[in-house]
């Protein structure tokens, strides 16, 4: 008998079969690679019988593979019509949507939509969760998750809404009395404050004239709240490396100034991530592209002030 967390594997091997390979499979279903291939490992270690010839070059069913296939086809073609009547009769999106969001973005780009997208679909109950350490939406009951940055490898699917652009900043004040740094090992000799929750890794990557270099960050200020990092630079505390989502408008205002422009960071993306499934619940599907809306963009508002 197939394990409950195996079933999940069977639209994945119906993939690989109408694709004719691992990597159009992992596109079609908005996964990697390396997840088709655990599934479909998983699926054949639980039948106890190899369903594909795999090479380099090409991918074929084995005997049981063409047995099985023509099962699990049906299966998938019964599941989506199920979904389709579902889908039909659920006219108006409904039922609780509990969505977490990293604590910042969603203060200051989510929450200010979100009167607007309850009005437009009244019978949805939101149940919104702003917090910047990663959360296991499984285990927390996420239907949605806002994340940004580095995607660890897993079973969810990443939608991406927009980039997430970061500068080197600090007021004019602390630039006046330390003096402006022209390249990453001038940073050993300025008070560099430092983002905890940075899924980045623990050092500071630049791309510069002479390609990428590499700094480790010291100062006397490591916090996990993006916000308090801003308060520290605009009191002349220090140095840091800020998403230009929070720091856009201070940067146009002359608030803080960008620190060594000739080295750039790495760019990043701010993605709507939901567990794998090929037809969204109306309620998911209706905020994903209400996001997309109004902040689905390669060129974001926060990155299209002037001085920016």
């Amino acid at each position: 008998m197939l394990q409950l967390d195996t079933f999940s594997a069977i639209p994945v091997f119906v993939c690989v079969v109408e694709q004719g390979s691992f990597s159009a499979a992992a596109q079609h279903q908005g996964i990697t690679k390396s997840a088709v291939s655990k599934r479909i490992a998983q699926l054949e270690l639980s039948l106890g019988t190899r369903l594909l010839h795999r090479t380099t070059r090409s991918l074929r069913l084995t005997e049981a593979g063409e047995q099985y296939y023509a099962c699990a086809q049906a299966a998938v073609m019964k599941a989506q019509e199920g979904e389709d009547r579902l889908a039909q009769q659920q006219k108006q999106p409904s039922g609780q949507l509990k969505v977490t969001v990293p604590m910042t973005f969603g203060r200051l780009h989510v929450a200010p939509l979100i009167p607007e997208f309850l009005k437009a679909y009244p019978e949805i109950r939101l149940d919104l969760s702003m917090e910047d350490a990663m959360v296991d939406m499984v285990e927390g009951g996420f239907d949605l998750a806002i994340r940004i940055g580095h995607i660890p490898e897993s079973s969810l699917i990443a939608r991406k809404i927009a980039p997430c652009r970061s500068v080197l900043c600090a007021s004019p004040e602390y630039i006046a009395q330390h003096g402006m740094p022209q390249s990453p090992a001038d940073l050993r000799h300025h008070n560099c404050l430092y983002y905890s929750f940075f899924r980045g890794g623990a050092e500071w990557r630049f791309d510069g004239p002479t390609g990428i270099e590499s700094v480790q960050p010291q100062g006397n200020y490591r916090v996990n709240n993006s916000e308090a990092l801003r308060e520290a630079l605009l009191h002349g505390t220090g140095i840091c490396q800020m998403p230009t989502f929070i720091v856009g408008p201070d940067l146009a205002a002359g608030k803080l100034v960008p620190v060594m422009t000739d080295y750039a960071l790495p760019v990043h993306a701010i993605y709507a991530m939901f567990p794998e499934r090929k037809h969204l619940p109306a309620k998911v599907r209706v905020l994903i592209d209400f996001l997309l809306l109004h902040l689905g963009t390669d060129h974001p508002a926060w990155d299209a002030l002037p001085r920016l």
